[in-house]
């Protein structure tokens, strides 16, 4: 039998952008660019699990050519193999499409993988989309926003944040995608030897960059203006009067309340029957 597969999708992302002070335009560039803590954390969480379980690291991403720099990363930690999506930069903020490029990848190369570990959330506006998304093409479990991952006896057991400061455990058998927040580990410290190996290793390059058609198309963009409104010109003899009948201040109105819901039950009930009474309910 071969052995299992750990595979940690990687994000690629510029970690110091440079903001135009006067356009506000976002600049990236590939000497900045690199692992945010998030997917750090993700690779050596499938690190210790490949050897826990006697397996393969598998790291993955999408990206330009120039994110060839954190599978590089993932080989000098120990990763087993890498691979990359093409895809394009301007598309990696889309959570859909980039996980339709990895869900390929993993299809075509890392077989049926046990565990599947993303980051959790990125710096560059991202969501955390992805690895929801990649469950999803994959046909797999999920676990999300993942704070310690542990291996035992056969499974992996998830510790997850909750409200209120509580916690939960998950008990998740293979194969699962996860996500995992950027706490409690951090990535190894690569060798040398292996961090000079990783520059000159082979890097594998799957297909071309997928055609996922966009469901919104952008037609343009523009500073929003709201249109004008007219008014009636307020009545009134004087400058006083129309003041007032320009603002409503004496006009009927309904004086505000406050309410008290003993529960939340209560206070759904008290929001659903203000909605009503204003028309937005029917």
């Amino acid at each position: 039998m071969s052995p299992p597969v750990i595979v940690a999708a990687l994000r690629w992302v510029d970690l110091s952008p440079r903001v135009d002070p006067l356009t506000g335009a976002v600049h990236t560039g590939t000497p900045t660019s690199g692992l945010t803590a998030a997917d750090e954390c993700a690779l050596e969480h499938a690190l210790r699990l490949a050897e826990a379980m006697d397996g393969d690291c598998v790291a993955v991403t999408a990206g330009p050519e120039a994110a060839d720099t954190v599978l590089r990363r993932a080989l000098a930690a120990g990763a087993s193999s890498a691979w990359r999506a093409p895809l394009a930069e301007s598309a990696l903020d889309d959570g859909r499409r980039a996980a339709t490029a990895l869900a390929g990848l993993v299809r075509a190369h890392c077989g049926e993988p046990s565990y599947v570990l993303c980051g959790d959330h990125s710096a560059d506006r991202g969501t955390g989309a992805t690895p929801g998304f990649l469950a999803a093409m994959l046909g797999l479990p999920q676990a999300l926003g993942v704070l310690h991952l542990d291996w035992d006896q056969g499974r992996v057991v998830a510790q997850r944040r909750l409200d209120g400061g509580r916690r939960e455990r998950l008990a998740l058998a293979p194969p699962a995608v996860c996500s995992v927040e950027p706490a409690n580990v951090r990535l190894r410290r690569a060798p040398l030897p292996a961090v000079l190996a990783a520059r000159h290793a082979e890097l594998g390059l799957t297909g071309s960059e997928p055609s996922t058609p966009d469901r919104v198309r952008t037609v343009g963009t523009h500073a929003f203006r709201p249109r004008t409104r007219r008014v009636p010109a307020p009545v009134g003899e004087n400058p006083n009067a129309r003041l007032l009948a320009l603002t409503g201040a004496l006009v009927e109105r309904e004086p505000p309340r406050l309410t008290y819901p003993a529960d939340a039950n209560a206070a759904a009930d008290e929001l659903l029957a203000f909605l009503r009474q204003h028309g937005y309910l029917t």
